[in-house]
């Protein structure tokens, strides 16, 4: 009977493929302890260190949003990163576990000294109750609940850049939104149609990267790549020649 045999390129491309998918989505649950703020049913954060603004109030972030301990924050490099998170009294807890995404840093308090710990919005707190029983979990103060990474998922968005406030031809700040999967960067380049080569941008804080130089000149391609997995993404002549600060640029991409 023939045996059929993969090409050696398409195996490699999906064992390595498993590989990071795994690292991801590690299937066990770790400790840690969690809190809310903001109002009982509220969305939490308005803004957040992460810098998204006003993003944090509307779909798909509204009422998903936490802050985390600097242990998962990461100074800033954890921003976008999504997590599962469970919590475990049988009497008011539900065995659902609800998805939040790192918007924001709490650096003390319950999140200091090392401790992993999530303060989430009182819609998520209240969302891993048995249902009717929101105000009672909320009113146990601080909580142990168990968490993993997951994989982030926007339905219908590409990710998007915004072109942050103040950004001038020599000083370019720029804000990743919408990023699917890791949710997380690493690093970020940009190719200005002047050049030839991808010049790296600095990690500035929260989700915000920039490049200092000039005159910077439009249409930019943006590359991103990913804290968790080292994926890599690019984005041609995403930001216009006639770009402006305060706007935001959508590629046709995202990490699916």
């Amino acid at each position: 009977m023939p045996t059929h045999r993969l090409p050696a390129a398409l195996l490699l491309h999906l064992l390595l493929s498993a590989a990071l998918s795994s690292s991801l989505t590690d299937p066990n649950w770790e400790p840690a302890t969690a809190t809310w703020y903001g109002s009982p049913d509220g969305d939490g954060s308005d803004g957040g260190a992460c810098g998204y603004g006003s993003l944090v109030d509307v779909r798909p972030l509204k009422a998903r949003v936490g802050a985390v301990s600097p242990v998962l924050f990461r100074d800033g490099e954890g921003c976008g990163a999504c997590y599962k998170v469970r919590c475990l009294d049988e009497g008011v807890c539900s065995r659902r576990a609800v998805t939040v995404i790192v918007t924001d840093e709490c650096p003390g308090g319950y999140c200091s000294n090392g401790r992993t710990h999530f303060d989430l919005s009182g819609a998520a707190f209240g969302r891993m109750a048995v249902a009717g029983l929101g105000s009672e979990l909320r009113d146990r103060g601080e909580i142990q609940v168990v968490y993993r990474r997951t994989k982030c998922k926007y339905a219908r968005k590409n990710i998007a850049f915004h072109v942050n406030e103040g950004s001038t031809d020599y000083w370019l700040s720029v804000l990743v939104e919408f990023e699917e999967g890791d949710g997380d960067i690493g690093s970020m380049h940009i190719k200005p149609t002047s050049s030839e080569d991808w010049l790296e941008m600095k990690h500035i804080w929260g989700a915000n990267w920039c490049i200092i130089g000039g005159p910077l000149k439009g249409p930019f391609s943006l590359k991103l790549t990913t804290l968790s997995t080292q994926r890599t993404l690019s984005a041609r002549d995403v930001i216009p020649r006639n770009w402006s600060p305060k706007a935001t640029y959508t590629s046709g991409l995202n990490f699916y």
